[in-house]
């Protein structure tokens, strides 16, 4: 989120007067005091003062020295920031919900300058409305509004760079086939107004005539086949790699990212947004240029014959802009929400299937089938808006159309017959142009729909692929191998920086020693796994293992010298074999089977049909929760890694298996640095 706004001229000029220092936060806020909805209040904050700014006036200014127990609170309807102002709690402004998350960064900036640290206090989280129109921005991190477009035609530009060749062959042929249509035309009018009319043609002249009009449609035939082909297929092609780039690109983003977006959602983005780019490149681009270039050449020559009557055919084309004009507003809104009632529906399926056996032990079918139920209503009561809309909208479009091809037959036929117009030849010609523009007018009046779903698609993927990372990586990453030695400087760290979970820790463990993390939940046991394994980066301070810190290693060799069991055991759809094998792809059989023995799988394993190649099932569902558990830990123990990570590892096993896996995890933790997290000390000792 932004933090520092540029206030408007008026602001700045009354701030400048009142307070000569730079502004370090500057954000707006939108409430007054009565609660009323304002569009030019403005917190302002320097290193030494708080300025509350509203128009042209400063009516607040405060050194930070007399500042206190400086908030962020929500209130029922509104935020508010507190601070206490001389030992007096007081309110230095109101805003709505929206702007929440804003002000909680801007409220730690605030202590922080009170203590003496200039450091700036950055926001990680996403805008949620524009700062230009004030338009929420569902789903994406641009406004499709006053950036979107843009954006979406550099990525459309960018997506179609590498297929150059493809698009330069597929132009010639969309030339090559309007200049064909276009001299259709002229080859009737020859025929009609030299040996037609007339009657003056011979056998042979009819069979010239027919046979170069079917050699054209032959050759019209062959190229409409030849670019429809390359064009599925480059379709094909740019959408299967634009998958696999938003796959990559998301698998890279971290876990900050995953945890604000649904998966339905993000599904949705790879599968059906790539697969819009398809469809349009498979069904209109190959035609959408061809009726283009065939519309401009008709209208040319349609001029050159007759300009008065050119123009009177097109009269009615600036009506039907004006009415594109005024519904396209409506049209993008619908298209819009069509988009986020099927993320919801997505999100919402996912998660039943997901959570199916804990729907059926609670005996909720029903109620789950209520609830989706409602979201497929949801959405197909927005389609059939956007559907009615269009199925109005298009037949007037065509009326419109119509009435033009009507004017041109009345009055250049008028013309035709008086003697004082066109000859026949040059009337069937005219008309036959005619035809040419307005049937790919016609066929324009449904691009709108398309193009603004392409532009949504587009802006959805944009979304993701242009997310920066927010663990990059060191120019030159060090490969360490690890000796187990892992320290925590000052660490401060918050899933929202400005809602710490972890607050100043510091602790140092030497190579070889098992540390126990205990505690209720939400104390911060896993977020210290979590800063250990570098799935987030600190707030301040830094996290070093060997002495090196976390952010100069290279996250991959890191991570495969990790053992790591976590109390909800994720297997994925294929073998046992495959799954132990997981976290070292090149491991033999023989290595799998020892990594199974030390894990205590290896028994239960063997009595299975198929042994190691048995089918887990999805999620692993063919297995119990002491299985899984058991097939996790030899996952984890199969690279020898030198940090081992449990996670209330023995939690879903039986007192048998428990008292197995305890011996192995003995075995396990000599020469390692190990974490073990439990609720309860019990469970460590």
């Amino acid at each position: 989120m932004e933090l520092t706004f540029a206030l408007p001229e008026e602001s700045r000029r009354a701030f400048a007067a009142r307070c000569g220092e730079a502004p370090v936060y500057c954000v707006p806020f939108d409430l007054t005091e009565d609660d009323r909805f304002c569009r030019d209040g403005y917190l302002v904050v320097t290193a030494g003062h708080l300025a509350v700014v509203k128009g042209e006036r400063v009516e607040r200014l405060e050194a930070l020295a007399t500042l206190s127990d400086v908030a962020c609170e929500s209130l029922a309807n509104c935020g508010v920031l507190r601070a206490r102002v001389t030992g007096v709690m007081q309110v230095l402004c109101r805003f709505t919900m929206g702007q929440v998350p804003r002000f909680s960064y801007v409220a730690q900036g605030i202590r922080r300058l009170i203590l003496g640290d200039e450091r700036r206090v950055e926001s990680r989280e996403r805008e949620l409305v524009c700062p230009k129109c004030g338009r929420v921005m569902h789903g994406v991190s641009v406004c499709p509004r006053c950036e979107g477009k843009k954006q979406s035609f550099r990525r459309l530009m960018t997506i179609c760079r590498p297929y150059a060749v493809r698009f330069t062959v597929i132009w010639v042929m969309m030339l090559t086939v309007s200049a064909i249509t276009l001299y259709q035309q002229q080859w009737q009018k020859l025929f009609i107004d030299e040996h037609l009319v007339p009657r003056t043609g011979s056998y042979g002249d009819i069979v010239l005539f027919l046979g170069v009009t079917a050699a054209l449609i032959v050759a019209q035939l062959a190229l409409n086949i030849a670019k429809r082909y390359l064009g599925v297929r480059l379709g094909a092609k740019m959408s299967a790699a634009l998958r696999q780039e938003m796959f990559v690109k998301l698998q890279a983003l971290s876990l900050s990212y995953h945890d604000t977006r649904k998966p339905g959602d993000l599904m949705n983005r790879v599968m059906n947004d790539t697969a819009q780019i398809r469809g349009f490149m498979e069904n209109i681009f190959t035609n959408m240029f061809t009726y283009v270039i065939t519309f401009a050449g008709a209208l040319v020559i349609m001029f050159a014959m007759n300009w008065w009557l050119t123009l009177l055919s097109i009269s009615l084309v600036p009506v039907i802009w004006v009415l594109f004009r005024l519904y396209r507003r409506k049209m993008r809104r619908l298209f819009r929400l069509t988009w986020r009632r099927d993320d919801q529906l997505n999100s919402g399926l996912q998660d039943v299937l997901q959570g199916i056996k804990v729907v059926k032990t609670l005996g909720k079918e029903e109620y789950e089938a209520e609830r989706f139920s409602v979201l497929a209503h949801r959405l197909a009561a927005v389609q059939e808006k956007a559907e009615r809309f269009w199925a109005i909208f298009n037949p007037i479009i065509n009326c419109l159309f119509g009435m033009g091809t009507a004017l041109v037959l009345l009055f250049g036929g008028m013309g035709a017959l008086s003697g004082t117009g066109f000859t026949v030849g040059e009337m069937a010609q005219y008309v036959g142009y005619a035809g040419m523009l307005f049937a790919p007018l016609a066929w324009f009046t449904n691009l709108p729909r398309i193009i603004l779903n392409l532009l949504i698609s587009l802006s959805r993927i944009d979304d993701v692929l242009a997310q920066t990372p927010e663990l990059p990586e060191a120019d030159h990453p060090e490969q360490l191998a690890v000796k187990g030695q892992v320290t925590f400087e000052d660490v401060t760290f918050g899933y929202r920086s400005y809602e710490p979970v972890l607050s100043h820790v510091s602790f140092t463990v030497r190579p070889g020693e098992t540390i126990g993390l205990v505690g209720s939940s939400g104390s911060g046991k896993s977020t210290t796994i979590n800063l250990l394994m570098r799935l987030y980066d600190p707030d301040a301070g830094c996290v070093r293992v060997d002495g090196v810190d976390l952010r100069q290693l290279d996250a991959a060799h890191y991570h495969s010298q990790i053992g790591v069991v976590l109390q909800e055991s994720y297997l994925f759809s294929g073998t046992v074999a495959e799954n132990i094998r997981f976290s070292k792809p090149n491991a033999t059989l023989k290595e799998v089977v020892e990594a199974a023995k030390t894990a205590g799988a290896h028994d239960f394993i063997c009595k299975f049909p198929d042994g190691y190649n048995t089918l887990v099932g999805e999620s692993g569902h063919r297995l119990s929760g002491g299985e899984r558990q058991r097939i996790a830990i030899a996952r984890a123990v199969l690279g020898d890694p030198r940090l081992l990570i449990l996670d209330e590892a023995t939690s879903s096993l039986d007192t048998e298996s428990e008292f197995m896996i305890q011996k192995a995890l003995e075995r396990l933790r000599q020469g390692r640095t190990t974490f073990a997290i439990a609720h309860r000390l019990s469970t460590l000792r």
